[in-house]
């Protein structure tokens, strides 16, 4: 059975039919979820869903792009929410200056990123590590929090090689899903031949990032075979093998006891 370790179906995109894709996971091989706190509404959106569905579980956190959301009203409530029950990490936290090109706005990126990372150290969880266009400032404060020491999953991994290896020292996991499928993802499937199968945990980032041939439509948990396949093709080991493994790396980084 396969473990999705990083889905959003708190999304507005599964309002219609989010009953019916989660229901039908279990049938098509899919056992556990994390479902992935990126903002406040979606934190308690995500509450909801672990308190309905056995086999999810939770992730609390604000995203980069999110964290006009905190202040230290909202970060107690946070800090408060993540003893609940089922909620198995601290994320979805860490840098996205994709769309950030003001430094104010940069600083308080890192400041929330490294409170975060001392909330999940209180706490004792792990971490999901967003980071996009910010590679060097997200390993500078990992490192200098000794994040590693917390441990969790650089999710969406996107660099190269090099800033693998920085991670995987640091005992991180990497999150590996659909766009390891794209023709045009040599970086990451280089990642990926080079990161040991016992580092790599299979995520959707769902609704969105869906793996090839479904490339630009809305992902699911349903759609993970196509990721299972594309590494099993890569690390030259059976499909049966990668989600095994893949499996028990994520009860060990969520701490999930199945």
């Amino acid at each position: 059975m396969i473990i999705d370790t990083h889905a959003h179906y708190d999304d507005d995109k599964f309002n219609e039919d989010r009953d019916e894709i989660i229901n039908s996971l279990k049938e098509e091989g899919i056992d556990i979820v994390v479902n992935i706190g990126a903002s406040l509404d979606s934190c308690k959106k995500t509450i909801e869903l672990t308190a309905k569905y056995p086999f999810i579980y939770g992730a609390l956190g604000v995203h980069p792009s999110d964290i006009g959301d905190l202040n230290e009203e909202s970060f107690k409530w946070l800090s408060e929410a993540v003893d609940r029950e089922k909620i198995v990490a601290v994320g979805e936290i860490g840098l996205d200056y994709y769309w950030c090109d003001d430094r104010d706005e940069q600083k308080r990126q890192r400041e929330w990123f490294v409170r975060q990372i001392n909330l999940a150290r209180e706490k004792n969880l792990p971490i999901v590590v967003h980071s996009r266009d910010a590679a060097k400032d997200t390993l500078d404060i990992v490192k200098a929090q000794r994040a590693g020491e917390i441990g969790g999953i650089i999710h969406c991994f996107s660099y190269g090689k090099e800033m693998a290896k920085e991670y995987l020292d640091m005992d991180f996991f990497l999150g590996i899903g659909g766009v390891v499928t794209f023709n045009n993802a040599k970086k990451i499937k280089e990642v990926v031949e080079y990161t040991p199968i016992e580092k790599i945990v299979l995520e959707t980032d769902c609704p969105y990032l869906a793996p090839v041939p479904f490339r630009g439509k809305r992902n699911s948990s349903l759609y993970l075979p196509y990721v299972v396949k594309e590494i099993a093709n890569i690390k030259k080991i059976s499909e049966q093998e990668v989600i095994d493994i893949t499996r028990k790396n994520a009860l060990t980084v969520y701490r999930i006891n199945k």
